[in-house]
């Protein structure tokens, strides 16, 4: 036996048996979605959630998506949008093609807002922009390119859509369900990937990576910068989560676009 505690032990359970690296994380996030799902077990023992994770298949594919799966929404912090559609009105007239990368993109709402946006806006050549969604989780994955969302008690996806002008030409609704349009569809395309191990994508134009930075352990968000920036274009956008930033140590490798909505641009 050795001298872990018996948190430590569920994360080595995790390590051995889970797709997913605790380690890269803090320990404050580990913990709650962690204890979100031994509430849901009805077990308060570390011990106890250790030896179920062991000898069931299906609580470990539910505890990877607790801790992939985070909260998201189309046209997340409207004013970042604003900046970002300046951007590809730019990128969209100087150039032929334009990459974008949401990485993770959850359940696809973020990589279809960029397309949404792209087919609304008279001034963005919709033409010239490829959007690529990508996540570690393949149930986040399978509910995006099944493109349909619903509102509940607590996610109005008819508020969410409003930035739209003509939301209805890119989500057919029936009821309380929102599909997806062939138009917006047509230009985001879905894949697996891990930011911790798989390493960079890319060149893109645009990659947006917003809300991970926050849970990820500060020893190793320089690893994740690394991909982050060697899947940018020269001259690329990068676009953070609105508590997160450029460590400062990179800063100087950057100008802001709109430092306040966590837009910046690669030097």
């Amino acid at each position: 036996m050795t001298d872990e505690t018996a948190f430590e032990g569920v994360l080595r359970q995790i390590d051995d048996s889970v797709p997913f690296e605790p380690g890269y994380y803090n320990t404050s996030y580990l913990d709650r979605r962690i204890t979100a799902r031994m509430r849901r077990r009805d077990t308060e023992s570390h011990e106890e959630y250790e030896r179920i994770l062991r000898d069931d298949a299906d609580e470990r594919q539910a505890l990877m998506d607790a801790l992939t799966i985070n909260v998201t929404e189309f046209f997340r912090n409207s004013e970042m949008w604003e900046v970002l559609r300046d951007v590809l009105r730019e990128l969209t007239a100087d150039q032929r093609r334009v990459r974008v990368w949401s990485a993770p993109c959850a359940d696809g709402r973020e990589p279809y807002s960029l397309a949404m946006l792209a087919c609304d806006d008279d001034r963005i050549d919709e033409g010239r922009v490829e959007v690529l969604g990508t996540d570690i989780s393949e149930e986040a994955l399978t509910n995006a390119r099944a493109g349909v969302y619903h509102t509940t008690r607590t996610t109005d996806i008819a508020a969410e859509l409003a930035p739209l002008s003509d939301p209805d030409r890119y989500v057919e609704r029936d009821e309380d369900a929102f599909r997806i349009r062939s138009e917006p569809r047509r230009l985001v395309e879905f894949d697996t990937h891990d930011l911790i191990r798989d390493g960079s994508r890319g060149p893109f134009d645009v990659v947006l990576c917003r809300n991970l930075l926050i849970y990820i352990d500060v020893d190793h968000k320089g690893a994740l910068f690394d991909t982050l920036e060697a899947s940018l274009s020269d001259g690329g956008v990068l676009v953070v989560g609105m508590t997160e930033s450029v460590p400062p140590n990179r800063s100087g490798g950057y100008d802001p676009v709109d430092k306040r909505r966590r837009v910046f641009r690669r030097n």
